[in-house]
This record gives structure tokens, C-alpha cells and sequence, in this order.
């Protein structure tokens, strides 16, 4: 489960990497971050990485390893946005590969939730994104995921 500190964390991450894309930082919504654990939760009983059927905006991680995990809320936020290496600025829109970092980034996203299970050698995070981002509609993205600063 997503502790407090987990949360925190996951927030922050957030917000530093929007700061740098002059994107209004998020907050944390409780009734978000409820739907992402219950998401969370389910993956990991499932064993498998997929989206659920929210309105909202989603991303969605997995790790695993032989060894035991001790992941803090940054490095998904961090994977997350390493796609931003492969965005295309000079053609917006959606691209294959990019989604987790434009959603990350997007301007019109005020509120985030986030979800996370383990069993201590598996970890699923879940992040929930209102209003969702990724709107695949004219104009949008540029309005939406604006070049660093």
C-alpha cells in the first residue's frame, strides 16, 4: 500500500518535473489515489501490467526482481518521464512511447492519485490523473505539454 511518505514522495516527483515544464503543480486527491490502490491491488494479484476502465487519466508501472524491493514514489515518476527523450517537439500529438510522460506533464491536470502494491519482490504503481490527460485533439497537446524552460 501506498504510505504516506510513499505518496509524498510520488506528489513531489510529480511536481518537480512539472516545475520544469512551467505546468501548475498537482494535488493529491484521496478519492484518486483510492481507485489507484484498489487498481494497484488487483494487478499484483493478477500478475500482469494493464490499464483499468477509468475516466480518468492513467499510468501504470511494474518492477520486479529477485531480491527484495524497497522502491520509494520517485522511481516510477522517474520512468515515467525518461520517455521524454523520445517525444517529438517538433511534431505534438501522440505519440507510441510517450504517453506516461506527457500525462506526467500535462497542463490541465490538477489532481493525482497513486496506488501501490507489493509482495516484496514485485511492486505495481498506479498514478490517476483529473482531468485525463493525453486528449488526442487539435491544438491540445501543444497547450498541454509544453518544452522545458
Amino acid at each position: 500500500m501506498a504510505d504516506e511518505s510513499f505518496q509524498q514522495e510520488f506528489l513531489e516527483t510529480h511536481n518537480a518535473y512539472r516545475a520544469k515544464h512551467n505546468t501548475p503543480p498537482l494535488t493529491l486527491n484521496s478519492e484518486l489515489s483510492a481507485a489507484a490502490q484498489t487498481w494497484a491491488d488487483h494487478l499484483l494479484t493478477a500478475n500482469t501490467l494493464k490499464h483499468s476502465d477509468t475516466k480518468d487519466g492513467e499510468n501504470v508501472y511494474a518492477m520486479s526482481s529477485s531480491v527484495a524491493l524497497n522502491q520509494t514514489g520517485k522511481e516510477a515518476v522517474d520512468s515515467w518521464y525518461s520517455e521524454i527523450k523520445d517525444y517529438k517537439w517538433s511534431s505534438p500529438g501522440f505519440q507510441s512511447g510517450t504517453g506516461h510522460f506527457t500525462q506526467v506533464v500535462w497542463k490541465d491536470s490538477t489532481e493525482l492519485g497513486v496506488g501501490m502494491a507489493t509482495d516484496g519482490h514485485k511492486i505495481f504503481v498506479v498514478g490517476q490523473y483529473r482531468p485525463a490527460g493525453n486528449m488526442n485533439m487539435p491544438g491540445y497537446f501543444e497547450k498541454n505539454v509544453l518544452p522545458q524552460a
